[in-house]
């Protein structure tokens, strides 16, 4: 029985970023609350995911994502990990991470969560310029990262995660690098690095459309991230996926799980779960989810479809697409599609064939989704 991945949703934040459309609502004092609807999914839920004969599904990771999961006190994820421990099988060295806001990781929160089976930190940091932290809405500045990425340290952690990110209003180059060098000289083990991106419903869109500022252009983001790819390369990061960058044995194994096609179990509002053929997903409702409403849809692909989530996630990754998997999965028709169109691509040298993978070679990953594209099926 393979092993799966359980994520947790917790959608709280203090304030929304300007960037940000993921679904969060303020804390008040509904954190309980939440808790205690997070378990009742739980005991609903765990049946989901493939189990032994026990009837507790095996986990090799565990992700609290959102919003914001270090708003929660060490007390009410203590509550959650007991009930996790009591309905799963987690594996001996489990990765379990909580996303965190650097003006969170206060000593006594550090020290609190030392009590628990959090092993890994991912600290959304996006820059370490304070003008353009106070752009996007962030509510830390760079010294409070700084500080706080050396307390996590001090308490022992030493699997940490940060985000950054490119193409943010009023960013150069050379703000951008600046961030990198302040990155690598505090002795993380991953970052993730994301060009902004905007859905028209969050504030930083309708400020652009207001001409508050101006949009990066294609050929600056590009730059950024050449400049990016090439310095944490050389510092000895593994470009391991289109936007993440680890050292050796610190890849993250949760996100790795989404883009190989791991069950996973998602538990929250607006969260998705994947059995290994069904997906299905969360109403984005905290109201509803505090009465136990569990709302949800659900989907059952069909073979052009799960080819297509293939292609997707695989060509994020610098392993690529195992061309055997492809063809077991989907036939010989869709295995030699893929290769006819890959074909162009293979010889302009923005994708690699090798050892029964197709890969599209790092250096042309700024260019991925027009490959994706071109080979996916409609």
């Amino acid at each position: 029985m393979n092993p799966a991945s359980l994520y947790i949703h917790v959608p709280f934040c203090r304030r929304k970023c300007a960037y940000c459309d993921f679904y969060s609502r303020a804390l008040g004092d509904r954190g309980d609350d939440y808790v205690a609807a997070l378990l009742a999914e739980m005991d609903e839920s765990r049946g989901f995911l493939p189990s032994p004969p026990d009837g507790r599904p095996r986990l090799t990771t565990v992700y609290f994502g959102g919003g914001t999961p270090s708003l929660l006190s060490a007390s009410q994820l203590g509550c959650i990990f007991e009930h996790i421990t009591r309905s799963f099988t987690l594996l001996p060295g489990a990765e379990i991470t909580l996303e965190a806001n650097p003006d969170d990781l206060a000593p006594d929160y550090l020290e609190s969560l030392k009590t628990l089976p959090v092993n890994r930190l991912s600290i959304g940091i996006q820059s370490f310029d304070d003008g353009e932290l106070a752009f996007i809405g962030r509510r830390h500045t760079a010294r409070q990262a700084i500080e706080a990425i050396g307390r996590c340290r001090e308490k022992g952690y030493d699997n940490i995660s940060i985000d950054l990110m490119m193409g943010l209003p009023g960013q150069t180059p050379e703000s951008f690098d600046d961030s990198l060098s302040l990155a690598l000289s505090l002795g993380v083990q991953h970052i993730s690095a994301y060009l902004l991106s905007l859905e028209p419903e969050v504030p930083l869109y309708r400020s652009l459309q207001k001409g508050l500022w101006q949009e990066a252009d294609e050929e600056l983001c590009a730059t950024m991230y050449d400049r990016l790819s090439r310095r944490l390369t050389a510092a000895g990061f593994d470009h391991y996926e289109i936007s993440n960058f680890a050292l050796p044995g610190f890849r993250s194994r949760h996100n790795s799980g989404y883009w190989s096609g791991r069950p996973y179990l998602g538990l929250g509002p607006s969260a998705h779960s994947f059995d290994g053929r069904i997906r299905r997903w969360n109403a984005a409702d905290l109201d509803a989810y505090l009465r136990h409403d569990f709302r949800r849809e659900m989907d059952n692909p069909n073979r052009e479809a799960r080819y297509n989530e293939l292609v997707m996630t695989r060509l994020r990754c610098r392993e690529g697409i195992d061309l055997e998997q492809l063809r077991q999965s989907f036939g010989q028709e869709l295995h030699d599609a893929c290769l006819f169109t890959a074909q162009k691509w293979i010889e302009s040298g923005d994708m690699r064939l090798e050892g029964g993978r197709l890969a599209i070679d790092p250096d042309s990953w700024i260019i991925s989704d027009e490959i994706i594209r071109d080979l996916i099926q409609v």
